[in-house]
């Protein structure tokens, strides 16, 4: 059983580029390969000494694979079902502190020294009440913290801001905390990411009940407010497939979202398949780095040169070798 369980999934990331009939985008380089495996993967964040630091929802811990090698090590736990994780531009890992896979989660933000792992509370309630389960953050060039809030367990009974499942600002030091986005545009909201010049916010909006499964812009003030202006673009609709989840931004402005299933979910179809969707900044769809597993959730820059994408998708983390180095606050692209 173990022999014959290798060889399957030796073949499945061997699958050719073009396994799902889609196009891949020309920006990637390589196919994708498996890198280390553990349960529910999420979260992925590049370290500037070569180590890629992810999370395992499922057994409440944040990960770290050092560099070059095969097995990654439980840097926290528990981790408060930490989620979306980030390096500030002070080499701070951001994390944001859900509530899924279990609950036991800590519904906050906070800062972790990646040295001494000790743990700093940015901001845990709005309005004195406590965040749903905040789930993925970007980070401005001022040290701003933006973070979408979601919730997608059945049991809603603990919730406290009466069904807005928002997308909030923060500073660093938890001052200044507005909320950005409700549920009158973008119904759940994901992924998030900020544009390097930032005037762009982007959203994953990814709610499987209604369904919207959308990937929005949203145009930021340029008095230096930092919050959403004018009208929204709807970039890409994902219909009635698997949306999208996590993503991040290469040098050049393009969209790696996280989305799609190779098999079926509860509402949605099998139209999207699993794995990494390139988008240009207008939303034009570049192709699909297609990953052969479910299900595909986020996805950083990292490697010397940060032409690697490191991707979270169901148990293993993956990666892929690209074109065009990824844009990051930290470390910064040479």
């Amino acid at each position: 059983m173990k022999l014959v369980t290798a060889l399957l999934f030796g073949l499945l990331i061997s699958l050719p580029q073009a396994t799902f009939g889609q196009q891949v985008p020309a920006v990637v380089d390589s196919e994708v390969t498996a890198v280390n495996e553990l349960v529910f993967t999420e979260g992925p964040a590049y370290h500037r000494d070569g180590s890629v630091f992810y999370t395992d929802i499922q057994n409440n811990r944040i990960m770290r694979l050092a560099p070059g090698s095969a097995v990654a090590d439980t840097f926290l736990r528990p981790s408060g079902r930490a989620n979306g994780l980030m390096f500030d531009a002070k080499g701070f890992l951001i994390a944001c502190q859900g509530n899924e896979k279990g609950g036991l989660g800590g519904r906050r933000i906070v800062r972790i020294d990646p040295i001494s792992k000790e743990q700093t509370v940015i901001v845990d309630k709005f309005n004195g009440k406590r965040f749903n389960s905040p789930n993925d953050l970007c980070i401005d060039k001022a040290g701003r913290i933006y973070f979408t809030d979601p919730y997608y367990s059945p049991d809603r009974s603990m919730l406290e801001l009466d069904g807005v499942e928002g997308v909030y600002r923060v500073n660093s030091d938890g001052t200044d905390l507005v909320r950005v986005l409700d549920n009158k545009i973008v119904a759940r909201p994901n992924g998030i990411a900020i544009s390097q010049d930032e005037k762009t916010l982007y959203v994953v909006d990814n709610n499987p009940v209604v369904p919207q499964r959308k990937l929005w812009a949203f145009t930021l003030n340029d008095g230096g407010s930092g919050l959403p202006t004018g009208k929204p673009r709807e970039l890409h609709d994902f219909g009635k497939g698997r949306g999208g989840d996590g993503m991040c931004m290469d040098s050049e402005g393009n969209l790696y979202v996280t989305a799609g299933a190779n098999r079926k979910y509860p509402n949605q179809n099998l139209d999207n398949p699993a794995g990494v969707y390139v988008f240009s900044p207008d939303g034009e769809l570049q192709g699909i780095i297609p990953v052969p597993e479910d299900m595909v959730t986020n996805c950083c820059f990292g490697g010397s040169d940060m032409k690697t994408l490191f991707i979270t998708a169901g148990k293993t983390l993956w990666q892929v070798r690209v074109k065009v180095s990824g844009y990051a606050l930290w470390p910064k692209p040479e």
